[in-house]
């Protein structure tokens, strides 16, 4: 068989697909995003979805001498935190506030925290080695770092014009990324599936959804976020 007859063959075997398969109604009628914010400004968020899940997952793990970037919000709604430290670039008076920076390890103390609940941080440090080493240095031994990043995902303009939004990452890389520091472990999953990550990406809220029961089946080729937990070594 000649090329220009298969491909002419292929062609003719996509046209049938395209009619007897056409795209859903809607799908091809929109360029614009429904919200540029994730969603927030009409409901709760699809990654927050997962976020949660994950962290209500592990809530065992939250306990002890905590840690979060930038405030208090997931420490205290999941977990039973003796002491809930926050990260801070700068301090703010507080007695919690830890201050330090990611991208300099050693800004940070060593071996003092039991579990650092670090979300939707690495996407927008440039320097992620850096950030995981330190996520690794202020653990104590035996300590749980409990990490979710971006997959697909539109950018956070907010981000991006203030310190840049740089990386998406995928269950390969990220396991990559940590597996070399955490001794102890880690255990890498994705959650999304091409529903949630096409809702996610229109700016839809976990309300918009006539099913939400619809955004657990996990298909692992569209990962909305993917997820660590990450145990230094006793």
């Amino acid at each position: 068989m000649s090329d220009a007859l298969r491909r002419r063959l292929g062609d003719l075997a996509r046209g049938v697909k395209r009619a007897a398969d056409p795209p859903p109604r809607g799908l091809t009628e929109h360029d614009a995003p429904v919200s540029r914010v994730f969603g927030l400004d009409r409901g709760t968020p699809i990654d927050r979805h997962y976020i949660e899940a994950f962290l209500r997952a592990h809530e065992d793990l939250i306990r002890g001498r905590t840690l979060e970037v930038g405030e208090r919000l997931y420490t205290a709604r999941f977990g039973r935190a003796e002491t809930a430290e926050v990260l801070l670039t700068a301090g703010d008076g507080s007695a919690t506030a830890m201050v330090g920076d990611l991208t300099r390890p050693e800004s940070l103390p060593e071996g003092r925290i039991d579990c650092f609940v670090c979300t939707q941080t690495l996407n927008f440090i440039f320097d992620v080695r850096a950030a995981v080493d330190s996520a690794h240095r202020v653990l104590a031994p035996g300590g749980t770092l409990l990490l979710t990043v971006a997959g697909i995902s539109q950018i956070s303009r907010y981000d991006m014009d203030r310190w840049g939004d740089y990386w998406r990452f995928t269950t390969a890389s990220l396991e990559k990324l940590l597996a070399p520091v955490f001794g102890g472990g880690v255990e890498v999953e994705s959650h999304g599936n091409v529903l949630a990550a096409t809702a996610f990406l229109h700016g839809l809220a976990v309300e918009d959804l006539p099913d939400r029961a619809r955004l657990d089946v996990r298909d692992p080729d569209y990962p909305v976020i993917v997820t660590a937990v990450a145990r230094r070594a006793s």
